[in-house]
């Protein structure tokens, strides 16, 4: 565990923010300094084809110790951290044997269990949080501290048969472009799994369908003093805009299998305004009718305030990876039962957002989502727990064993 441990609070200190707001791959070339340092380490571990390409994809493999035939399989994680908030200068807090008490992050915020009643399950365990000024990044520096506390096990502890283990490293998750240059023929697997999930036990094979509009309304800017008639605020019709979408529909006030608008981010200005929304849906039917009540929604405005007055360009992301992984119910199975030989109930529920494994999956690469152990993600309130990740190395551990045997 100490091993476990310090390999996540040094790949915390590296920030490894994406951001949408580039088109380059990676978006961030600072992703590019964590790559390089685990490219360091997994050459000092002695794996097997080591590869970091210009788009900062790292990969290598683990050799199959037995003479048996066994299935290649993999293990993915990414490199970036969400922008939603600073990944600069991470400070972690260090708690052990938790007491069930209030967590002071810093000197402006509180882990409550009033707030946060997932802290229960953590009573006499070593937490691992923010200082309140940073997100933490167990999303997803701890799947890469577990993937790779695995392996070494596994490379100390020969008795234990495995075939092929593929690893692979990717950037740009948190922005949706995590599996756009995956070279699924390269890392070699017939099938894999992102550790990239939350709680412990968690097992995900779908996940939302997701497209965003962006949406533009254009104003017109004239003097306050000189404007009546002629000034058109782009600023309060995006406002009215935002006041005829679903109040029902929102992260907030939706759960489990129900979709939602979210406005994400806007920069507004009088002559300018752009909104940025996200659009989720587990169904693909219903996640074409979001689209379609989006589209009608502009039209409806530009009718009023005359064509052209909003712009709307929708684009799909990603699709819910359970056609492609739902067929190959062994890939879940063998997950259930890794967890299971590490004393872990499996809890398969779907993914609210999405992963690498969803465009991975539609790329010919089978690939379910399993826990970290960590909550709270891309905010000051993320935390996870020492024996939760060990758990995930078990898991890890058992994947590999059981899909040998």
């Amino acid at each position: 565990m100490s091993k476990l441990l310090d390999r996540f609070l040094s790949y915390v200190q590296f920030d490894t923010q994406s951001n949408p707001g580039f088109d380059t791959v990676p978006s961030t070339s600072k992703q590019f300094e964590l790559a390089k340092f685990l490219r360091a380490e997994l050459e000092t571990l002695g794996l097997s084809d080591i590869t970091l390409d210009d788009n900062c994809y790292l990969m290598a493999r683990l050799p199959s110790n037995t003479d048996q035939p066994v299935t290649p399989i993999g293990f993915v994680a990414h490199m970036d951290t969400a922008f939603d908030y600073s990944g600069e200068n991470v400070k972690p807090q260090i708690i052990k044997n938790y007491d069930g008490k209030d967590i002071a992050l810093g000197t402006t915020l509180t882990l409550s269990p009033a707030e946060f009643p997932e802290l229960d399950t953590c009573l006499g365990k070593t937490l691992i949080t923010t200082d309140g000024t940073t997100l933490l990044g167990a999303d997803n520096k701890a799947g890469i501290a577990e993937i790779l506390t695995a392996i070494e096990y596994l490379m100390a502890h020969p008795e234990i048969k495995h075939g092929d283990i593929c690893i692979g490293f990717t950037p740009d998750e948190e922005i949706g472009r995590g599996a756009n240059h995956f070279d699924v023929e390269q890392f070699g697997a017939e099938f894999a799994y992102t550790i990239d999930g939350g709680p412990v036990g968690e097992l995900q094979f779908e996940n939302f369908n997701a497209a965003q509009a962006q949406i533009t309304v254009h104003g017109k800017s004239v003097h306050p003093g000189h404007s009546k008639n002629k000034m058109v605020n782009a600023m309060l019709i995006a406002a009215e805009f935002i006041e005829t979408m679903p109040k029902d529909e929102t992260p907030a006030t939706t759960d489990d299998y129900q979709g939602f608008f979210h406005l994400n981010n806007m920069d507004s200005s009088i002559s300018e305004t752009f909104m940025h929304w996200l659009i989720r849906d587990f169904d693909k039917d219903h996640q074409e009718r979001r689209k379609t009540f989006i589209e009608n929604r502009v039209e409806a405005f530009n009718e009023k305030y005359g064509a052209g007055t909003l712009t709307l360009e929708i684009k799909d992301n990603y699709r819910n990876m359970r056609e492609r992984v739902e067929p190959r119910q062994e890939i879940i199975t063998l997950a259930q039962k890794a967890m299971e030989a590490s004393d872990v109930k499996p809890l398969i529920k779907p993914i609210r957002g999405g992963t690498d494994g969803a465009r991975l999956s539609f790329k010919g690469l089978p690939c379910p989502n399993v826990f970290t152990g960590g909550y709270n993600f891309h905010g000051p309130y993320e935390f996870i727990a020492l024996e939760d990740m060990e758990k995930a190395v078990e898991v890890i551990v058992n994947i590999a064993r059981l899909a040998a045997g």
